[in-house]
């Protein structure tokens, strides 16, 4: 799909109106409730947003602390593997944000780029449906 310029936004405002925030409203809930369900099961949405390189939460530095050397008698130095356990930051921004619905409503936001190309696509199926229902005015 092409960028959408003002006036053809307009235009698609004027032709599909309220079936078009009908459709935007709808496609948010559905993408809120499945981040919440994705949220409250310990999802890492940070770095499923890192894979798909969308914009998302603050990114901070990783750490890099050098492993801790202990001396060998000879004294040279001898690198000691550190496991290191994986922190998931979508669980701790949950928790220090308000909860995992505020957290949601969040990664909703940083998604809209995606969800206004869906919404473009599903409204002309959706008014032409509902047209042949008689739910709506037959003007698409």
């Amino acid at each position: 799909m092409a960028a959408f310029s003002g006036s053809r936004f307009k235009e698609f405002l004027k032709k599909y109106g309220k079936v078009a925030l009908g459709v935007h409203f709808s496609v948010s809930a559905v993408s809120i409730t499945g981040l919440h369900v994705a949220i409250k099961n310990n999802v890492d949405v940070e770095s499923l947003f890192d894979k798909l390189h969308l914009p998302g939460l603050s990114k901070d530095q990783k750490n890099q602390n050098p492993s801790p050397q202990s001396p060998n008698p000879d004294g040279f130095l001898i690198e000691e593997p550190i496991e290191e356990k994986r922190r998931n930051r979508t669980a701790e921004l949950a928790a220090s944000t308000g909860g995992a619905l505020a957290l949601a409503v969040i990664c909703n936001k940083a998604l809209f780029p995606v969800r206004v190309p869906i919404t473009i696509a599903l409204t002309p199926p959706i008014a032409r449906f509902l047209a042949r229902r008689r739910i709506i005015k037959n003007r698409v």
